[in-house]
């Protein structure tokens, strides 16, 4: 693992290597971010498994477990939202292409769900090709200050 983080772990911009123990890493440095910033505990979860979702995708589906290619992990915190991006050095991907995992005929297949969550858990979720290959999710999650 190689990058930076911030002293007051408001920021982390990390190389990660293209394995599953990334994803632990991965997850781990977010919520460090994410609790100084004052997530509850709720919101924590939601932040935890759409961290873990993205950045099992860069390692399995885009860099398909290269020991050649990094997964480009930063989080940071501005303006009472946290803003996560997770990039791969794949072949990039289209999520409008991929089939539809509430259809009838995807129900029972054992993944293609980890959009739909991620989706679920954060307020914002965008994907980008990279030129010239990878792709970058952008994940954006709003505290919500208590009245």
């Amino acid at each position: 693992m190689g990058g930076k983080m911030d002293g007051n772990t408001q920021a982390v911009d990390v190389y990660l290597d293209s394995t599953l123990d990334s994803v632990d890493s991965a997850e781990e440095l977010v919520l460090k971010v994410a609790r100084e910033a004052g997530f509850p505990e709720e919101e924590l979860h939601k932040i935890s498994m759409a961290v873990r979702e993205t950045v099992v995708n860069a390692v399995v589906h885009g860099n398909r477990y290269s020991a050649h290619k990094k997964v480009h992990l930063s989080a940071s915190v501005d303006q009472d939202r946290l803003l996560v991006t997770v990039a791969d050095e794949g072949s990039g991907f289209d999520p409008d292409s991929l089939p539809d995992p509430l259809a009838e005929e995807n129900l029972l297949h054992q993944s293609g769900r980890g959009l739909l969550l991620i989706r679920a858990f954060v307020d914002e979720f965008q994907v980008r090709k990279l030129n010239p290959t990878g792709a970058e999710v952008r994940l954006v999650k709003r505290l919500i200050h208590a009245p």
